[in-house]
Order: C-alpha cells, then structure tokens, then sequence
C-alpha cells in the first residue's frame, strides 16, 4: 500500500516537473541551421570584415585616391612597390595615385552596386511576378509574353545601350542592371504563386472577404520570402559580375569614381610592367566577394528549404 502511495507520489513528481516543449518557427529553424553551416558562416565573417574594411580602412590611408604622388609618378614599376615607409600599402597605379585609398573606394562602389542592383530587381521582379501568377488568364499571359521577348535580348547589349545613350553615372548604371535583372525573378516568384493561390489557407482568405490585394500581402508573399531572399543573396555576386564586366569593357563608372572591374582591367594592362600588384589586391577583393556572396547564398537556400527540416 505504502509503495504505491510513493509510486503515485513519484509519478505526480514527475508530471509536475514536465516541461512543455516548444515548437520552432520556421525561421527560427532556419536561422539555427544556417548558424551550423560552417562555410556559411565563415563567409559571413569574411564579408563582415571586408565592409568593416571599407568603413574604417579610409582611416589608416596618408593617401587620397585621386592625390598623385609625383615623386612615383611615370617610375611605378620601380619605385611605385607596396610600401609601409611610403603610405602606399597597396602600392600606386601608373598615374601615381595611391592604391590602397582607390581600392577601399572600388570595393565600396561594387558592393553598393550589388546591393543596390538586386534590391531593384527584387522589388520590380516580385511585384510583377505576383501580379502575373495571381491575376492568372489573358494579363498571366500577355505579361509573361513580355518578360519573353525581353529575355531574349541579350543582357550586355540592353546594358552597353543604356549607358552609351543616357550616359555613364552610378544613376545609369542601377538603372540599366535594374533593367534586365528583375526578368529570372518575376518568373521565380510567378510560380511560386501559381502553386500557392490554390492552397487551402488562400481559399480561406478568399471566403472570409479579403480583397485580392490583401491576399497577396498577407498571405502569398510571405510565402514566397524564402525563395525571394535565396535568389537575391544569389544575385548581389551576379550584379557585381555584370558591372565588373562592363566596367572592365570601359563602360562602367566614371572617373574620379571606380570599381573593383575598372582596377582590374587597369592592372591587366601593366601587368607586361612587372606591376603585379595592382591586378592583385583589387583581384582578391573582387574573388573574395564572389565567393563569400555565393556560399552565403547556398547557406541561406539549404537553411530556408522545407524538406530539409
């Protein structure tokens, strides 16, 4: 009698002692799973110092990026090396212009250009593409038509126009990577809403009284931010491409700005000089940010799928 009196009592303990365990939120997992990617966030890191470069390396420069160091001008070969006792820890171009400071700026203008490009193409691709996959019928049809006979110019071309014609600006330059960027995700996001306005909870919202406007920004596009957020942390490293290339054609920004594509296409040149290092430290950068940007892209994809949870 009295051991099933401390049975009951132990049972009682322990049900007492029970604690509840919580569910986890989808981005709550996601963000757990993406902490555990290791290369994800590595990357992270890497990419974190490369800003904090930008940010604070300005204060460590004796050298403005457009001051030209007379006494190395025309001699950078020979005397325009790397060098602590001279200021120039990059070095200096042809012109005497120290490297370090236009790096610092080069690496400022092809993040900015990245960010700014694919944030542009979010914003226009996603409103379209849900528009088109929602709407659905002829307006489906005649806007998809549309993204079709665009993607069917060449991208570098629609580029190489707008600048040539409107002229070379950073103003230009998002506009004409804004123009041809937004195309791969409408179509991105126009499926997903295809699978998505059909689900249940849509039809639900349909039935209380929603408006369509109302279903597809509270219910259909936070459905989509995974895959939106996926394909944009993709295409920052497209948008750097692109403006690299075209910077690299001669085509990009203006003096007295520049790129991470200008200084590399201005240290491919010299390179017959023996002045390796102005390829090289613009070169790192540019790499390093390809890379980082892209594996912290598969992170984010495997972190944000569902069938991975």
């Amino acid at each position: 009698m009295f051991g099933n009196s401390t049975k009951a009592a132990q049972i009682a303990e322990d049900v007492t002692d029970f604690t509840a365990v919580q569910g986890r939120s989808l981005w709550q997992d996601a963000r757990t799973r993406f902490v555990q990617n290791r290369a994800a966030r590595a990357c992270v890191l890497v990419l974190a110092l490369i800003v904090a470069f930008t940010i604070l390396g300005p204060l460590f420069a004796q050298w403005d990026n457009e001051e030209i160091d007379w006494d190395i001008m025309g001699s950078a070969a020979t005397h325009g090396m790397p060098s602590l006792a001279t200021g120039h820890y990059f070095g200096v171009d042809d012109l005497g212009r120290d490297l370090y400071s236009r790096v610092i700026q080069a690496t400022s203008t092809s993040l900015l250009v990245g960010l700014v490009g694919a944030a542009m193409a979010l914003i226009v691709g996603t409103v379209y593409g849900i528009i088109a996959g929602f709407v659905g019928g002829r307006t489906d049809s005649i806007m998809m038509r549309i993204v079709d006979i665009l993607m069917a110019i060449p991208t570098v071309l629609v580029i190489i126009l707008l600048l040539v014609v409107a002229g070379r600006s950073f103003f230009m330059l998002f506009i004409a990577l804004g123009a041809v960027s937004w195309l791969s995700m409408a179509r991105i996001v126009r499926g997903q809403t295809l699978a998505l306005k059909h689900r249940e909870f849509i039809e639900a919202a349909r039935a209380s009284g929603a408006s369509e406007i109302t279903i597809m920004h509270r219910h259909i596009l936070p459905n989509l931010l995974g895959v939106v957020i996926v394909y944009a942390s993709l295409l920052v490293p497209e948008m750097i491409l692109a403006e690299s290339f075209i910077s690299f054609l001669g085509l990009g920004v203006s003096e007295p700005y520049t790129s991470l594509g200008s200084l590399i296409s201005e240290g491919a040149g010299t390179m017959a000089y023996g002045t390796l290092w102005q390829l090289a430290f613009p070169l790192f950068f540019y790499v390093t940010i390809i890379i980082t940007m892209f594996f912290i892209g598969d992170g984010l994809r495997d972190a944000l799928d569902p069938k991975d949870r």
